[in-house]
């Protein structure tokens, strides 16, 4: 039932990606937490500006802490991109937006070591006349690898209802099946006994049950 988790956040993040159409707007939603082995997994970071007319300086990291562990650093931006030296090298890609509110990072072939808990640090320096603030956020994900794909919620919801229409289709056709199987039967014996009553009838009676016509 992880689907139902995921399919949360694949609609929030069409409405970021839509609303980044209409509007300037940003919308901090929670990044999926469950990823299958060999698939490339998107961990969502967005931290919104409150002053977005205001210059910042974003400097973000991210580090990866294994089930028992400690926090490495496994990348940064700071200007430019960097990635350490880790278990993900050359598998880490940046997959942030340009005004830096959305900081995400995409791990390429994820493997079942990969799972544990990934946290995204942003520091931002506002660049005002007087002074030059800084604020700092934190985002955890906990990433649980998977080595197949759970069954989808929708989906399993979807093949229970087409089961159900189909046994209910099945007894309707059957029971329509039987009812002109009937109609048809009754038809044919009343048929069947008016022929055998017609043909009762004497020859010189049948003379006289014809209609006569008046000119």
């Amino acid at each position: 039932m992880a689907a139902l988790p995921r399919l949360v956040c694949a609609s929030s993040v069409v409405l970021v990606v839509w609303a980044g159409f209409c509007s300037a707007v940003c919308v901090e939603v929670p990044s999926e937490t469950e990823a299958v082995q060999g698939s490339h997994m998107k961990l969502l970071c967005i931290s919104c500006m409150k002053r977005e007319e205001v210059t910042a300086s974003t400097v973000v990291e991210w580090f990866y802490r294994p089930e028992g562990g400690k926090d490495e650093p496994i990348y940064e931006y700071r200007k430019t991109n960097h990635e350490f030296p880790s278990r993900f090298s050359g598998r880490l890609q940046w997959n942030g937006s340009k005004d830096m509110q959305d900081v995400s990072i995409t791990v390429l072939n994820v493997t079942l070591n990969d799972s544990g808990i990934y946290t995204c640090n942003i520091t931002r320096e506002f660049e005002f006349e007087i002074h030059r603030p800084l604020f700092t956020s934190s985002r955890l994900i906990h990433l649980t690898v998977v080595e197949e794909a759970g069954e989808d919620f929708t989906s399993v919801i979807s093949e229970i209802m087409m089961y159900i229409l189909l046994v209910f289709l099945t007894l309707w056709l059957l029971i329509e099946m039987v009812y002109c199987y009937r109609k048809v039967s009754k038809a044919e014996e009343a048929a069947q006994e008016n022929a055998t009553d017609y043909l009762a009838i004497p020859s010189e009676n049948k003379e006289n049950c014809a209609v006569p016509v008046e000119e």
